[in-house]
């Protein structure tokens, strides 16, 4: 069975937010001498990420 695809919409601002977090997190995770593949995939494709402007309305 095949993992569900997510999609999530940001902000300018919350998009930085998510990026300085992962970076940290990597940098946390460089400091103890773990891994950081996993966290490197998900910042690039949080940075290659196509944007797009949607309309959005409150009733």
């Amino acid at each position: 069975m095949k993992n569900p695809k997510y999609h999530v919409y940001l902000t300018n601002e919350e998009r930085s937010e998510v990026l300085k977090s992962l970076i940290d997190l990597k940098n946390d995770m460089i400091a103890r001498g773990k891994y950081t593949d996993v966290i490197d995939e998900v910042i690039t494709k949080l940075y290659n990420a196509r944007k797009k402007n949607i309309k959005v309305i409150y009733n």
